[in-house]
């Protein structure tokens, strides 16, 4: 294959294969964030362990995965992507066997542990890969079918978790992974090209990597503990472990030329715009999801299964939406696509927050469409953004970033919930949507403010 051929994209039989490999990982890593979740009464009954102590078989996942996802696109940056992306497909696969056979919440721990690097090796370079797959004139549609995939997977998690429980026993929640793996590990050998460009002269630095991962850690850590109203003596000295190791960390990267943390590309406006946006957007998206529930069934007393009927219409309207806006991505810019998006995703939360006592199933329904559809006008035009405003050889540090976005998004999105319903026992749903819905509107101001900078290339 010729430089030009690459510079311009690849040609449409193996672009397919390419978006499939990309598509099939990207949906098992992204599923493997929150299916676990409703086997966890099983699981904990399984092993003997507490409900409490459970929960590390999320958490340990999670914390992986921002732990190592910026290290990984550094390296990305270094060796390429396409290497990277296979030995994620390889890691994720075989520790999902891994867990499948773990015989106690020790070793099932352990296990997502290492599922969460093989899932932070898919997430790191997989927006760097579309940019090389896609003619750059059509990159908004290639973001566009990324953005729906993760949009898609999150949202849901919880329906194919019950759909296999439903005929099988928890560890096909990690089985399933190991075909879909082999499949995507074939297409991915078959069809992902090279990096065009590698960056030269990156030395990949160990403190970094280590100081990173313990910075994320303890935020993460320290946004738990808060949320779920522990005691200063334990909060205290992961707050004071977190500004000195984050302020060293900081200091450290701004000396560096090429940095693991890309303050590099921070310094560039509508990219630091952009992930300002993601992270106030991510984290308006996960205060309503894990409120909503709670919204539905305690407050308005609908059952399980009308809560994810009615849950429903929100991921119909990103996948409808989402290809839309990488189209209009061509013509228009993508502050303002994103905006407009953000604008109608607060909108939705508000409405949802000041629903009648009694509402109708389609009182419900037009608000979460309305939701569904802002989010998914929002964010493949904001993707493309972060991803082109970066420079070719550091397309893996921003695809880190953009995912690093997502998680702290989503992270400090779940703590606040937690937090909401500590603070007003009453109404902590009712503060979650309100709360979700300044976000969502500070979101929207920030990408406006993107329209003032030049349009990504």
């Amino acid at each position: 294959m010729t430089q030009t051929t690459q510079m311009d994209g690849l040609p449409v039989p193996q672009r397919y294969g390419a978006i499939v490999a990309i598509a099939l990982g990207i949906t098992v890593a992204v599923l493997d964030g929150a299916i676990a979740n409703v086997a966890l009464p099983t699981i904990a009954r399984d092993l003997q362990a507490s409900p409490a102590e459970s929960i590390w078989v999320i958490n340990a996942y999670q914390l992986a995965i921002i732990a190592s996802l910026l290290s990984l696109s550094f390296l990305g940056d270094m060796l390429g992507y396409r290497r990277i992306y296979k030995a994620g497909l390889v890691i994720f696969g075989c520790t999902s066997l891994l867990c499948a056979f773990s015989g106690s919440l020790e070793m099932l721990t352990f296990a997502r542990v290492l599922q969460g690097f093989g899932g932070a090796a898919l997430m790191s370079v997989n927006t760097a890969l579309i940019r090389i797959i896609y003619p750059q004139r059509y990159l908004g549609r290639g973001m566009a079918i990324n953005s729906l995939i993760v949009a898609v997977s999150s949202a849901a998690g919880p329906t194919v978790a019950a759909a296999i429980l439903s005929f099988a026993s928890w560890q096909w929640l990690f089985l399933i992974n190991v075909p879909v793996g082999m499949a995507a590990l074939y297409l991915a050998m078959r069809f992902l090209p090279p990096n065009q460009q590698k960056a030269q002269g990156q030395r990949f630095d160990i403190k970094s990597a280590i100081m990173n991962a313990l910075t994320f850690g303890l935020l993460i850590s320290a946004l738990s503990s808060a949320s779920q109203g522990h005691g200063w003596q334990i909060i205290m000295p992961q707050v004071v472990a977190l500004v000195v190791i984050g302020y060293l960390f900081i200091r450290r990267q701004l000396a560096m030329t090429i940095p693991l943390l890309p303050v590099d590309l921070l310094r560039i406006p509508i990219f630091s715009l952009s992930i300002g946006t993601s992270v106030c957007s991510f984290c308006a998206q996960m205060l309503a999801m894990v409120s909503l529930p709670f919204f539905l069934q305690t407050v308005i007393g609908r059952d399980e299964v009308a809560t994810g009927l009615l849950l429903t219409p929100w991921p119909l309207a990103t996948m409808v939406t989402a290809p839309i806006a990488g189209r209009l991505l061509e013509r228009y810019h993508a502050g303002l696509l994103g905006g407009i998006g953000l604008a109608m995703f607060a909108a939705g939360l508000f409405a949802l927050a000041w629903l009648p006592a009694a509402p109708a199933d389609a009182d419900i329904i037009w608000r979460m469409m309305l939701c569904g559809a802002g989010f998914g006008l929002f964010q493949s035009p904001n993707n493309h953004t972060i991803i082109s405003s970066a420079p070719r050889h550091r397309s893996g540090g921003a695809s880190g970033m953009l995912g690093t976005a997502r998680l702290l998004g989503q992270s400090s999105g779940a703590a606040l919930v937690a937090l909401m319903f500590n603070l007003f026992s009453v109404h902590g749903t009712h503060a979650s949507l309100i709360l979700a819905g300044c976000f969502a509107t500070a979101a929207a101001i920030v990408s406006t403010l993107r329209m003032t900078q030049e349009k990504a290339a």
